[in-house]
C-alpha cells in the first residue's frame, strides 16, 4: 500500500460519509427553516420547538433511507476488503 492508495481509500471513506450523512442534514436544516420562520412569525421562543422536530425529522429520513445507506456501507466495504485481498 502505497501513498496514493491510501489517499484514494481516505477520499472513498470521505465522500461515503458525506454521501450517507446528506439526506439527515438535509432534513434537519429544512426543518429548522420551518421552525425558525414559526417561531420568528408567531414569536414564539419555546427551546424544545427548535430541537424535537429536528429530531423526529432525522429519525423518519434515517429510517426511510436506512436501506441506501446499508447498501452503500456494504458497497464501500467490500471495496475495501477486495484491494486488502488483492494487495492494493
Amino acid at each position: 500500500m502505497n501513498q496514493a492508495d491510501a489517499i484514494h481509500l481516505l477520499q472513498g471513506a470521505m465522500f461515503t460519509v458525506l454521501l450517507l450523512s446528506g439526506p439527515a442534514v438535509a432534513a434537519a436544516m429544512a426543518v429548522g427553516i420551518v421552525v425558525a420562520l414559526f417561531q420568528a412569525v408567531t414569536q414564539v421562543q419555546e427551546m424544545t420547538l427548535t430541537f424535537v422536530p429536528k429530531i423526529i425529522a432525522m429519525l423518519l429520513t434515517l429510517s426511510v433511507a436506512a436501506p441506501f445507506i446499508g447498501a452503500k456501507i456494504y458497497a464501500f466495504t467490500q471495496d475495501v476488503y477486495s484491494r486488502i485481498e488483492t494487495g492494493f
